[in-house]
């Protein structure tokens, strides 16, 4: 599998991006610590690991440490080493399009086509960000959307596009 995986990580001074190497973390308390010496002087740190153009695993670190995690599938966990490290522990399916239509029937996050995958976890883990619950989940299901691209909507969205985009071109 091809595994992208970039934390980017917000200070005082702004945000930063690099890429991390995940080989060879056994569990997700090492890839919190990597997450953590990436981004030593964050307040806030998220790491984007896309894997295959097929999945997207998302993990918040906040002051180092609150985890927060979700992926736009489940599958993930059950197709790559990596996925199931990230993903081994999140036990609650993400809150479905269905609930948060239940709640807010604005319909202009809907995804255009209803996703084969199953997100698990925290799917409101960057509504304080400026992307909702909703918003996230329809960028993971809509038709056409590589987790690249998703990983780049999210990151304009919070402020750290221009270093995400600088990090993909070097």
């Amino acid at each position: 599998m091809s595994i992208f995986a970039a934390a980017v990580g917000r200070t005082k001074s702004g945000w930063t991006a690099s890429e991390l190497d995940l080989t060879g973390l056994a569990d997700i308390d090492e890839v919190v610590d990597a997450l953590r010496d990436a981004e030593p002087d964050a307040d806030l740190a998220v790491l984007f690991v896309e894997s295959d153009d097929e999945y997207l695993a998302i993990l918040r670190l906040d002051e180092g440490e609150d985890l927060r995690v979700f992926s736009s599938d489940s599958a993930f966990a059950e197709e790559s080493r990596i996925g199931s490290v990230l993903l081994g522990e999140v036990e609650a399916p993400a809150v479905g399009l269905d609930d948060l239509a239940a709640r807010d029937d604005d319909d202009e996050d809907r995804p255009a086509a209803t996703p084969d995958a199953d997100p698990i976890g925290d799917a409101e883990l960057l509504g304080d960000l400026g992307v909702s619950a909703k918003r996230l989940l329809a960028l993971c299901g809509m038709d056409g959307m590589l987790p690249s691209d998703v990983t780049a909507e999210i990151c304009q969205k919070i402020g750290c596009g221009d270093e995400m985009e600088e990090l993909r071109e070097a």
